[in-house]
């Protein structure tokens, strides 16, 4: 059985509430919801439009029979099965409950394959409480700006809004409080490559990082400079420097205070180390062959991950 992947952003799914997990069948905020356990999630009002949010199995929901799209582009659903597997879902799907336990796509068919493709046993779902798709859109681009997302997960709400709801540019701007072209270009950070996502969603990324390494066409470039950004700890300034004069140039240097200089072993372990854990590690040596590690970190979350990958045993006794 696949391993379920879990996005790394919340999206739409921050924005409304978990289903009830008491609620017996026939029971709860959209005409009953299920009897299964909810996941865990931020429980923002809606507006009594009575639609929540659920993992559901995939195997529990079935395609809207009356889908206009009938043909699905194989090389696309390809390219967003392989993203599902390195980020997760970041856009949930919208369903209908049509009885206890089974479910009808309302919309995000194309999410739905390409996440049964990658392997997912379930799926991140707004269950819709109501038949008006205009009012389930007003609540969510009401409840965007109440929530704190990272620019990863706002991008992807801002996305869904556009895809699935119809909302347009001017509308989530005003919704939102944000302007046009901030829209937009949080948006356009859904075309970085997924191992670049990843650092932007744990956060050793930051979003002015993120739209520095759009103005690089080239993915295997993007994450090339992602990782220097990681392992040197560039600004944004930087970063913007190196993609004005060109990859393989360096930015300006500052002046600073003279340092010892540092073994080529100890900048490639240092390097090995950052790609391993997705974060900046740094290898200092000092007198009499003294030295240490520093590992960065984000939030609690990212070193809860990092911890996870040095010593998963070690790191499941310490949740216990």
């Amino acid at each position: 059985m696949a391993q379920q992947k879990r996005g790394l952003g919340r999206g739409l799914g921050a924005l409304i509430p978990a289903a009830p997990p008491d609620s017996p069948p026939g029971a709860g905020a959209a005409a009953g919801a299920p009897a299964t356990p909810a996941s865990t999630g931020p429980s923002a009002p809606v507006d009594g439009d009575g639609s929540y949010y659920e993992e559901i199995a995939i195997g529990a929901i079935t395609p809207n029979p009356r889908q206009p799209r009938q043909n699905f582009d194989e090389g696309a659903l390809d390219e967003l099965a392989l993203s599902i597997r390195e980020v997760g879902l970041l856009q949930p799907v919208v369903v209908r409950r049509v009885m206890p336990g089974r479910y009808e796509l309302i919309m995000g068919e194309r999410r739905w394959r390409a996440c049964q493709q990658a392997g997912l046993d379930h799926i991140p779902a707004i269950v819709r409480g109501t038949p008006d798709d205009d009012l389930l859109r007003e609540a969510l681009m009401e409840n965007l700006h109440r929530e704190q997302l990272n620019p990863l997960e706002e991008a992807a709400a801002y996305q869904q809004l556009l895809d699935d709801f119809g909302a347009t540019h001017d509308e989530l701007a005003r919704k939102v409080g944000r302007s046009r072209p901030h829209i937009s270009n949080t948006i356009r950070l859904l075309q970085l490559p997924p191992p670049v996502q990843r650092r932007v969603a744990a956060g050793v990324l930051t979003a002015g990082h993120a739209r520095a390494l759009l103005a690089v066409s080239d993915p295997a470039a993007q994450e090339h400079l992602a990782h220097r950004i990681v392992a040197e700890g560039l600004s944004v300034r930087a970063v913007e420097e190196i993609v004005a004069v060109g990859m393989d140039e360096q930015p300006k240097p500052r002046r600073t205070a003279a340092r010892p200089p540092v073994s080529p072993a100890l900048t490639e372990l240092a390097g090995r180390l950052s790609d391993a854990f997705e974060t900046r590690v740094k290898v200092e040596v000092g007198r009499r062959n003294k030295g240490k590690i520093v590992v960065e970190f984000a939030s609690l979350e990212d070193l809860e991950r990092i911890l996870t990958s040095m010593s998963p045993e070690w790191a499941q006794g310490l949740s216990a």
